[in-house]
């Protein structure tokens, strides 16, 4: 992930000499880890650990905090134990993963917290980071780019939901792959700790875990899976005594699909000539799930957005929603237990889906798309009685093919140079799987249904150098098993570049964006409201609640010029975070978290946290997602500088 991809699709032919050392990063970037490794074999890829002040150039600087807006999570007031997983540099690493070891503690403990603290100086791109247990990957996470006086951050991650994985002994393999030179400085400086505890709570984790992946770890590997250069599958046998199983998948996309949700149709990705490359395949993307070959569910991803991404002024102190926590989709795979707990092998592949269209407004999806997303998936299993075997009967499946809409138009100046394009693309699908399964418990008829619509409407303009994207993801997904979800993923990123004298060029950009989940029941993943922190809300816990209900939202500005002779780079922005957190009770939500921030020019300016309060309403109809829905006194009359 090189985290400047408006780089790699607006870059112009020119001979200022700078381009083709851009290009060439580019191109070192979008190499998958694997081919990476063996180009750089018989290489010292080893790094000297260094202490982070020495590498400031200014000793007496404080480091810069970056933070994840997020609820906090429960921890004991006195810690039961706390094991340090990992302290580690990751400066030349890519091929080179920490290894180690995990061992559980002697004492008997309900609930795992992960503590990841990183500090970095100097220049370095976003960097994307994976964390196993052997085959299964358990942690995903991204970092925010370091200035030359360093930066710090700390996350903290709920992990109960892997518990039957802490109870026994793990080869740990964490993948942070990164590049240091005499341009990008910038190390990982990365330790990790897991606390263990016991907490009263209603949390069931799985029995079992079984990982989809590379399973690599057998040469220390990695195991994560490069789609569309790797077929995502695994044939896995699972235990006969089944009577509950979820899917997850862990996906981002990276190099050409790093910003999927801005990709033009595959017959626009030429329409400014060869001077300007667009990437294709639309900007939908389909994670599906395959058990023997048949389709059982699919996630619609949330678009992530890595602290380099657009421009990199937005996301410093304040990153991306999800930046430092890449969450997992769920599948409720329940209705297929009557075939998988036949005690053969059964085939679970991931594929990623775009769009391909003919150029005359007809399109279908894809069994590919471009390089590259990083993928894994998991395996939830609850366990019946020892003994028993779970019979029923075959699930009967209603997939029709979604519904597309896809519409391309491009203006030409007098001269037949093309000026603009404007596209649109709309999607819609529904899904439902049932079965009947027979348990020690008795029969019951199983379900999982999934609605999802999608909409995204763009444009390029003066030339292919401003963009447009207009974005919404929305859905809904019900299970058998007491669970339901409705999700709403707005999007607005307007971008432009110009190129100045003497190679130096300049990025500006305007975002707005959401990510807001109402969910009832778990599936096996906890909500927020599993894992929330309720000391800080007495008279409140979990229990009487149904669901959660949280809202998050970002807007911002920001520029950036770069002076690539000089290897030297400047930025500004203003971002504003708003997040909340509801519990869902019979008749209404009570707001349980709060939380305000607004950054400008690296520095917080407003940090708001409150806990407790009436549940704030915001509109998220079309109208209002183009709107400021806070702040509405403006950033200058924020910080007394301008009229009310």
């Amino acid at each position: 992930m090189d985290g400047h991809d408006t780089l790699g699709r607006r870059l112009k032919k020119s001979g200022n000499g700078f381009l083709p050392f851009l290009s060439f990063l580019l191109i070192l970037v979008a190499i998958p880890r694997v081919a990476f490794a063996s180009l750089l074999s018989g290489v010292d890829l080893g790094a000297p650990r260094t202490i982070l002040s020495r590498r400031a150039p200014n000793e007496t600087s404080p480091l810069l905090n970056c933070i994840q807006v997020s609820p906090p999570v429960l921890s004991p007031s006195k810690p039961s134990q706390t094991q340090t997983l990992m302290v580690h540099t990751f400066g030349w690493s890519y091929g080179k993963p920490f290894v180690g070891n995990y061992y559980p503690p002697s004492f008997d403990f309900n609930r795992v917290t992960f503590n990841f603290t990183v500090t970095s100086a100097g220049r370095q791109y976003d960097r994307l980071a994976l964390m196993f247990f052997n085959d299964t990957e358990i942690f995903r996470t991204s970092t925010a780019e370091p200035t030359q006086n360093g930066i710090i951050w700390t996350y903290i991650k709920d992990m109960s939901h892997l518990l039957s994985m802490f109870k026994e002994p793990q080869k740990i393999i964490f993948d942070l792959g990164n590049l240091v030179d005499d341009t990008y400085t910038g190390s990982w400086n990365t330790t990790l700790t897991a606390t263990f505890f016991t907490a009263e709570d209603t949390m069931a984790p799985a029995d079992a875990i079984f990982p989809v992946s590379s399973r690599q770890s057998a040469s220390d590997g990695p195991s994560g899976f490069m789609i569309p250069e790797q077929k995502a599958a695994n044939a896995i046998i699972l235990p006969q005594h089944i009577k509950k199983a979820v899917f997850s998948i862990s996906a981002c996309g990276q190099a050409t699909e790093e910003f999927w949700w801005s990709n033009v149709l595959s017959s626009d990705t030429n329409r400014f000539g060869n001077d300007t490359t667009l990437y294709g395949y639309s900007p939908f993307r389909e994670l599906q799930l395959l058990i023997d070959g048949t389709l059982a569910g699919v996630a619609w991803p949330f678009p992530v957005i890595f602290t380099g991404g657009i421009v990199p002024g937005f996301w410093r102190p304040v990153v991306g929603i999800d930046a430092f926590d890449l969450r997992e989709d769920e599948i409720d795979i329940t209705p297929f237990l009557p075939l998988l707990s036949d005690g053969k092998p059964h085939s679970f592949e991931i594929r990623v889906a775009g769009i391909n269209d003919d150029g005359k407004g007809h399109g279908q999806l894809t069994e590919t798309v471009g390089s590259n997303w990083v993928v894994t998936g998991k395996i939830f299993l609850w366990l019946d009685s020892t003994g028993s075997i779970t019979t029923g009967s075959p699930p009967t499946i209603t997939a029709p093919d979604p519904t597309l809409a896809i519409y391309s138009s491009a203006k030409s100046s007098t001269n037949g140079t093309v000026e603009s394009l404007d596209y649109s693309i709309e999607v819609s699908r529904s899904l439902l799987v049932t079965s009947t399964l027979e348990t020690s418990s008795g029969r019951q008829v199983v379900t999982w249904q999934q609605t999802l619509t999608y909409s995204n409407d763009g444009s390029f303009t003066n030339g292919g150098n401003d963009q447009t994207t207009k974005q919404v993801t929305s859905g809904s997904e019900v299970s058998s098993n007491d669970y339901s979800k409705a999700f709403d993923y707005p999007l607005w990123v307007y971008s432009t570049y110009k190129v100045l004298s003497g190679g130096n060029f300049t990025i500006d950009g305007k975002m707005r964006r959401g990510k807001n989940v109402r969910k009832t029941g778990d599936l096996a993943i906890p909500s927020e409201l599993k894992t929330f922190d309720f000391s800080h809300s007495p008279g409140q816990h979990g229990s009487p609640f149904q669901g959660s209900m949280s809202s998050d939202w970002q807007n911002g500005t920001a520029s950036y010029l770069a002076a690539p002779a000089l290897k030297r780079s400047f930025g500004s922005g203003t971002t504003e975070q708003y997040y909340s957190l509801a519990g869902i009770g019979d008749a209404k939500g009570d707001e349980l978290y709060r939380r305000h921030v607004l950054a400008v020019n690296d520095t917080i300016v407003l940090d708001e946290e409150t806990f407790g309060g009436p549940v704030l309403q915001h509109s998220h109809s079309a109208q209002s997602r183009d709107k400021q829905t806070f702040a509405k006194l403006g950033i200058k009359a924020m910080l007394g500088r301008g009229p009310i």
